[in-house]
């Protein structure tokens, strides 16, 4: 499965989160929400979440391991660094 497009919507302010990400796969998969987020030790890629009934957040979709997580990370904050630039 090869990463096609990767589209980032920079937030705008002063607050932690720093943009959305969409991100497609083969031309034919899109994965939206994904978070660009700058935290205590840097910038880092938060996976799309929705709240459960006991308030706990879970992942929607995510990488199951952790070579194809890197990958993924790598692409997404190139891309993000580049939309800056």
């Amino acid at each position: 499965m090869q990463i096609t497009d990767i589209r980032v919507k920079n937030v705008e302010g002063d607050g932690k989160l720093k943009a959305y990400v969409s991100i497609t796969f083969d031309d034919c998969f899109v994965v939206h929400n994904i978070k660009v987020i700058d935290g205590k030790s840097g910038i880092f890629v938060a996976m799309p979440t929705r709240k459960t009934k006991t308030g706990e957040y879970k992942d929607v979709a995510h990488p199951i391991n952790t070579e194809f997580r890197s990958e993924l990370q790598s692409a997404i904050l190139k891309a993000y660094e580049e939309q800056l630039n």
